[in-house]
């Protein structure tokens, strides 16, 4: 698959199965994600492999967030099964480091550069993903449960894996309504 084919039928896959990536599949996705864009060479990133009991360590670490935040029965055990939703999840931190030209906001960014890169290193392989957050990745017990420090960001969690059918293409958006030109 050509990069710009890629990039413009780009589209997330709610639907995983096994296999997730491994091997040099695997380390293309991870060296992807180390390549992204990064002001002053900072590597303000650090990401978390789950599969197998680590998915399991995951949906325990959801569930105890969910007990914390006083969560419906339903959610509560809805919230031990979500990262089963795909064989490998990688969580995404953006690691601060305090530096006088690069802000956190560019921290973040480029944490969040590294997300799409391994999602677009899976698609070009084969796999596909699906970059989630929600509650939980705002959640201060589950910053603590990953090891986070206070200035830390979690991005998200990229759920990989094999895509169990063909997305829905994605409408074609007119780029003049979200670009104008200073000439």
């Amino acid at each position: 698959m050509d990069a710009l084919s890629l990039l413009l039928n780009r589209s997330s896959q709610p639907r995983l199965g096994s296999p997730a990536p491994s091997g040099a599949a695997l380390e293309n996705i991870m060296q992807a994600a180390l390549r992204a864009p990064d002001h002053a060479c900072l590597t303000p990133w650090r990401f978390i492999v789950c599969q197998n009991k680590g998915l399991e360590k995951l949906g325990s670490l959801f569930e105890q967030s969910a007990i914390a935040n006083d969560k419906s029965q339903k959610e509560i055990e809805r919230s031990v099964q979500l990262p089963h939703r795909a064989p490998m999840i990688i969580v995404a931190i953006a690691k601060y480091i305090e530096h006088e030209k690069v802000p956190k906001v560019e921290q973040i960014a480029s944490a969040s550069c590294a997300v799409m890169a391994m999602q677009m290193a899976a698609v070009a392989q084969g796999f596909n993903g699906m970059w989630r957050s929600g509650s939980y990745a705002h959640c201060e017990l589950v910053r603590e449960g990953l090891g986070l420090a206070e200035d830390d960001e979690l991005v998200g969690f990229l759920y990989l894996g094999t895509p169990l059918f063909e997305p829905a293409p994605k409408p074609q958006r007119n780029s003049d309504d979200f670009f104008e030109y200073w000439n």
